[in-house]
């Protein structure tokens, strides 16, 4: 941590109040000026298992910025787990810098040191602006990283199941609010293609939906758009697009005091990571303006059940069929919501806590 972070109080202070708010175990802090390595771990519940979950890379504007990142992304990945079934914990790492330019293979097995260092209490994967080929790196210097290529006994890149789970929970949605949960003709607006939104939009045009596409990245949008034969539409204009669904792919927080009166979707169902810019204020806010929420953590599981697979010894039949449950699931969430009068996100993060409570008999903030 920088010595301005830690010279002003309001931001020293930050991590201690977050840690004891979302009720975190851990958090590393992983410094090597050598390699110019600035890492952030979070290790959020390890009840269930060992913390599992992605390592991102992005050049984060501040160290405060990343600090929340690793903290929300942490937590939100010991709810997936526990919703999913899986006996694993929540865990996160962010690297601070611009992944086009700032990784090398130094770098990224320095990083696997630090993670070798935790003795099994977390495992990385890919993430945001992190490869395969990362992931080879960091595997050199320790046995707990998972998404590794196939060619090294691995299951290849975990982003098709991402999208396939995405993909039945907007079916489950779809259900909930039109009675069938067939997409064809619905306008859906995926915003970010990368790996898991260009797998999400190929579902979606086999079933013949209407889809818009955005994405900050020009040389992500062009060969989906080429592809697919989808409209490209500007990423800072594309909330306000008339839609059916609003599939949010890329990073989280778009749904906001802002957005969410705007918007013209009657569901949001998407990859991305804490789409809810704050849980407690957006996930009724969606209720207010007649939006369906299908929580993030739950549909978008897909990709740590095919990790999760690889520890265990990898079928992808096995892990697509689980991923299929992701629909009955999300409709189960939603008849809970329901019965008990509160926002879906809400529903799922108790679903989720009653089974850390029944196993490790202990209560998470929520």
């Amino acid at each position: 941590m920088s010595e301005e972070l830690l010279a002003n109080p309001s931001t020293s202070s930050l991590l201690f109040d977050e840690v004891s708010k979302m009720g975190h175990e851990q958090v590393v802090f992983c410094n090597d000026p050598n390699t110019g390595l600035k890492a952030i771990i979070g290790i959020h519940n390890t009840v269930l298992g060992p913390s599992l979950g992605g390592t991102r890379m992005w050049p984060y504007k501040n160290e405060k910025s990343a600090i929340i990142d690793v903290l929300r992304l942490s937590r939100g990945m010991t709810f997936k787990a526990a919703i999913s079934g899986l006996n694993l914990g929540g865990g996160k790492a962010v690297i601070i810098g611009d992944p086009k330019k700032g990784k090398n293979e130094a770098m990224l097995r320095r990083f696997g040191k630090f993670v070798d260092g935790l003795g099994g209490r977390y495992i990385t994967a890919e993430d945001v602006g992190m490869s395969e080929k990362d992931m080879e790196y960091i595997a050199m210097e320790t046995e707990h990283v998972t998404g590794l290529p196939e060619k090294l006994g691995g299951a290849g890149d975990p982003s098709p199941v991402t999208a396939y789970g995405t993909y039945m929970g907007m079916k489950a949605a779809a259900k909930k609010v039109y009675g069938s949960d067939s997409l064809e003709g619905k306008i859906v607006a995926v915003q970010g293609v990368g790996h898991v939104g260009a797998n999400l939009v190929e579902l979606l045009v086999k079933e013949k939906a209407t889809v818009l596409v955005s994405d900050i990245f020009e040389e992500k949008i062009e060969p989906v758009a080429k592809e697919f034969k989808v409209q490209v539409v500007p990423s800072d204009e594309i909330m306000g697009y008339p839609m059916d669904i609003y599939a949010p792919c890329a990073l989280g927080a778009t749904l906001d005091d802002e957005t969410i009166p705007n918007l013209k979707a009657r569901i949001v169902a998407g990859a991305a990571n804490n789409q809810l810019a704050d849980e407690d204020i957006h996930g009724p806010l969606c209720q207010q303006h007649g939006i369906l929420y299908a929580p993030d953590f739950l549909i978008n599981a897909g990709g740590l059940m095919n990790v999760y697979g690889e520890l265990m010894g990898y079928d992808r039949e096995i892990i697509f069929s689980k991923a299929e449950n992701i629909y009955d699931t999300t409709l189960s969430i939603f008849e809970l919501a329901e019965k008990e009068g509160v926002h879906t996100q809400l529903a799922a993060m108790k679903l989720a806590q009653k089974r850390i409570e029944s196993v490790g008999k202990i209560k998470l903030p929520l």
